[in-house]
């Protein structure tokens, strides 16, 4: 046998993608905990004692010598009530997730509709991350208005080869970059779907904070359709949930379907009262978590430019929301630990989401600004920017 066999034989095996995988987001995580200044903390990454710690002060949220709920009263039907005022709908259903919630929104439009075909956009939630739920539990056919990085235009909805019963526009777009059309896109589009006879359905997972770039009231946005989902913890920060908004025969109907979906939780008031809080604490932040991520990403695009890296792009270039997208040319890999090394070495931690590859050579990942990116100035970023491509190009 030769020594490079001998070798092979003896090396251990390669470790799993999956282990490896782990491996990188547990040392993320604890990098992330640690670091004195980050951008965003979410809340995913606190201890169960530090998730618990939402609810203090919770009765002053709601009454809590009210009888807990029980299968979606008390508690839950507040919460619905407060989200269908605050989007200005008829009524509101809570649902466990914003999966099951849409799935049953737009099954119930098939119905209304006779046509079980849903528009959306190729790269829309249902379509990345469900794993065909909408086809394989619902009997619904999606089909794919476009692919591109942008949302669908009035003429790709007015112009598309087949009927269509509902139209499903994610707002904003995670996959392109949090991205959201003007008021005047969006308006041109609910337009062309009500000529074609079709329903318009929001997956408004994070509406919440689309209000600064419509420059619209949230009753206002949510009123140019037919139904909204909404989620209460990706942007409000809660345990979990969301809402199924519309009008009252719907959200009745939704109910039903709820029932049959396994949605009809015995007790839901940790979660609900999460949602609560998150209504009433984080909401007002929004807009001020998007005026100042428009700060963090026009310095992020000086200090980017001012490193000589050859290629390297914030987008979009002014963030719709406080969330948005920073691809750099280089390996993932490299970016992911140059960021890791930089948290730890320094306690600061510039880039705290993974990095995935955006096409060969091309590293992206998402940037969100929460309450401790307030903290930083444009020189803050702009100095931390220029650490770690100082690390990256070492």
């Amino acid at each position: 046998m030769s020594d490079t066999a001998e070798q092979d034989e003896q090396a251990e095996p390669a470790e799993p993608e999956a282990l490896r995988n782990n491996r990188g987001r547990e040392r993320r995580v604890a990098a992330l905990r640690g670091a004195r200044r980050v951008l965003a903390r979410p809340g995913f990454i606190t201890t169960l004692r530090e998730r618990l710690a939402l609810l203090d002060g919770a009765d002053g949220l709601y009454d809590l010598d009210e009888p807990s709920d029980l299968y979606g009263n008390g508690v839950v039907a507040a919460l619905e009530e407060r989200t269908a005022a605050l989007l200005g709908t008829e009524a509101a259903a809570f649902f466990p997730t914003g999966t099951m919630a849409q799935q049953v929104a737009l099954r119930c439009w098939a119905g209304r509709t006779g046509n079980p075909v849903v528009a959306l956009h190729g790269l829309g939630h249902p379509e990345v991350h469900e794993r065909d739920a909408f086809s394989r539990v619902g009997g619904l056919r999606p089909v794919r208005l476009t692919a591109a990085p942008r949302q669908p235009t009035a003429d790709e909805v007015r112009d598309f080869e087949e009927p269509f019963g509902a139209l499903m526009l994610e707002l904003p777009l995670r996959e392109a970059g949090y991205l959201l059309p003007t008021w005047e896109e969006l308006t041109e589009v609910v337009e062309a779907a009500r000529e074609r006879d079709a329903v318009v359905h929001f997956d408004g997972a994070r509406l919440w904070e689309c209000t600064v770039h419509f420059g619209r009231p949230l009753t206002e946005i949510a009123g140019l359709a037919d139904s909204v989902y909404v989620s209460f913890y990706k942007s409000l920060k809660g345990y979990g949930g969301a809402a199924l908004a519309g009008p009252r025969t719907l959200v009745e109907e939704a109910r039903a379907w709820r029932h049959r979906y396994g949605g009809q939780v015995f007790q839901q008031f940790p979660t609900v009262l999460s949602a609560l809080a998150g209504l009433e604490r984080e909401l007002p932040r929004l807009p001020a978590y998007v005026a100042h991520a428009r700060v963090v990403a026009a310095a992020l695009r000086e200090g980017l430019a001012a490193t000589g890296l050859p290629w390297a792009r914030v987008h979009p270039e002014v963030p719709h929301t406080h969330e948005f997208q920073v691809w750099l040319p280089c390996d993932p890999e490299v970016a992911g630990e140059t960021a890791l090394r930089q948290a730890e070495e320094t306690g600061t931690m510039l880039f705290s989401q993974s990095w995935n590859a955006a096409g060969p050579g091309i590293a992206l990942t998402e940037v969100s600004v929460g309450e401790s990116g307030l903290e930083w100035t444009a020189d803050d970023v702009r100095a931390a920017v220029a650490d770690f491509a100082a690390r990256l190009t070492a």
